[in-house]
């Protein structure tokens, strides 16, 4: 009865994981019939690539940017909202909406919005007498605007995380505190809430820190890697390399160290959880 299910789990993950492993040791280009086994040869150029080190840095700060906020704004929201007892469910709709919509259409609204010239959030900045600001072709500035973007998109769907959590905290747990001399909310987030939202918190850092790494459709559409590869993140790199440069073979050298990235981060959840359970 499992066997259907494996097959297709076969087919769709793991025999493409393996043909990445075995392209990664050839030097395969998409302009050639002809390719060579190389080894570790690969792994060795990217190692030593300028390239691959200024994608791996700008995606750091990235997430150094992005991965805060991806955790705060959405748990402050969550609380903020959880106690509401009027129009709860008007902010949780406006708040998640940003998640069913598209991001590769909003990333051109989003383009619109942070236009130097004529966007509105430059008018906005006029207005309040501060300088116009070129949102997506500064290198100083491009990756915070990038994350902002990415922010947008996933404040929702990590609030929601947090209320689930919220809510499946036992009431009783707030009255004990309260016993205890924890009447200030401050007290009460320290010794109930946060303890408690344990699993969730483990939860959203991780995937939020993997959704960091994955930082592409935004960077396709609206820099392509610049200015001066400014906003040239890890996977725009892996895809410049592959069907660009037409590099097959180091491009799936790249995306096994994606792989690695991403299989560590899903340890960390796993151990983690497996310690919050306990």
């Amino acid at each position: 009865m499992v066997a259907p299910a494996s097959l297709l789990i076969a087919l769709i993950y793991v025999v493409p994981m393996i043909a990445v492993v075995l392209a990664s040791l050839t030097d395969y280009t998409l302009i050639s019939d002809y390719w060579e086994w190389v080894g570790l040869d690969n792994y060795k150029r990217m190692f030593g690539d300028a390239q691959f080190g200024n994608a791996l840095r700008n995606t750091a700060i990235y997430a150094a940017i992005f991965l805060p906020c991806a955790f705060v704004i959405p748990l402050l929201l969550a609380i903020s909202i959880q106690k509401r007892k009027q129009f709860r469910s008007f902010f949780e709709i406006v708040y998640f909406m940003p998640v069913t919509s598209t991001l590769t259409a909003m990333a051109l609204v989003w383009s619109a919005l942070m236009d130097s010239r004529q966007g509105i959030l430059n008018e906005w900045l006029g207005s309040l007498g501060l300088g116009p600001v070129n949102f997506l072709g500064s290198p100083e500035v491009v990756l915070v605007s990038l994350a902002g973007i990415s922010l947008w998109a996933i404040i929702g769907f990590n609030m929601v995380l947090f209320i689930a959590g919220l809510t499946a905290i036992p009431r009783s747990l707030y009255d004990a505190a309260k016993i205890d001399g924890a009447d200030h909310p401050v007290d009460e987030f320290l010794r109930v809430t946060w303890p408690a939202l344990a699993p969730t918190s483990v939860f959203v850092a991780v995937t939020s820190s993997i959704t960091a790494f994955k930082l592409f459709d935004t960077v396709a559409l609206l820099t392509q890697g610049q200015p001066d590869h400014a906003s040239e993140v890890f996977l725009y790199l892996t895809f410049l390399e592959g069907f660009e440069y037409f590099n097959m073979g180091y491009a799936a050298a790249l995306s096994v160290f994606f792989l690695g990235v991403i299989f560590v981060f899903a340890l960390i959840q796993t151990l983690l959880a497996d310690r919050t359970a306990r």
